[in-house]
């Protein structure tokens, strides 16, 4: 079996941030295998789309570990992240939008990136985001979550300037077509520049966020590296 896996031990290196395992498909034997490699080496893991019954397994045999079956995430060693001054804002129009914002919101914490998430505040009653605006401005970065006809990203492109990645998720009746509608709707957005990721992909919305901060916060150093040399010469 131990021939089967090649783990990129190098992606840390490469991209600024480790591998994550995708659970669905791989057997809690093969799960166990590629955990007990990043234990080996004194890493943490994250696995994302873990079913419930290879959860129970892994939960098992890994004494400390964390899973929160909404989201299907698992984490080999739980994080503690100082949630103040949070960089990332996770927005759901609906409490049935909650495990994919989890999913995104477990992802960012293993990633050791301060998130908070505003839950349920969609377009079906307006009120709720004009309420919170104020408060969705402070993040760098807005992870938007929304199915049925997916409006919020759009609204909140046209009331905010932070870059916004939209999700559309499959919750909705007939027509909403498990999230195509809401995925049309987003790529059809006539709010400037809002970038789309597949629907229910809250991890793939986490990795462009936090690809989105790091290059901020490598541009922030810059500049003020930048600052100190003119302060020298």
């Amino acid at each position: 079996m131990k021939n089967k896996h090649n783990l990129d031990k190098d992606r840390m290196e490469r991209l600024g941030f480790p591998e994550v395992i995708f659970g669905a498909g791989k057997s809690s034997d093969t799960l166990i295998f590629i955990l007990e490699e990043y234990q080996s080496l004194g890493q943490n893991a994250l696995v994302t789309r873990l079913q419930e019954n290879k959860a129970k397994v892994l939960t098992n045999y890994f004494i400390d570990s964390f899973y929160d079956s909404e989201s299907e995430i698992f984490l080999l060693c739980p994080l503690i992240i100082n949630e103040n001054n949070p960089s990332i804002g996770i927005i759901t129009a609906g409490t049935s939008d909650i495990p994919i914002a989890n999913e995104a919101f477990f992802t960012l914490q293993f990633l050791g990136v301060r998130t908070q998430r505003i839950n349920d505040i969609g377009v079906a009653g307006i009120h709720r985001l004009m309420n919170r605006i104020d408060e969705i401005k402070k993040f760098d970065v807005l992870i938007v979550i929304a199915g049925f006809e997916g409006a919020l990203p759009s609204v909140i492109g046209g009331l905010v300037s932070q870059p916004i990645i939209a999700v559309p998720t499959s919750t909705g009746y007939g027509a909403a077509r498990n999230g195509e509608t809401a995925l049309f709707a987003m790529l059809s957005s006539c709010a400037n520049g809002i970038s789309v990721v597949n629907i229910d992909n809250g991890y793939g919305a986490a990795m462009a966020a936090f690809r989105i901060l790091q290059q901020y916060n490598y541009n922030l150093s810059t500049k003020l590296e930048l600052s100190d040399q003119n302060m020298n010469t």
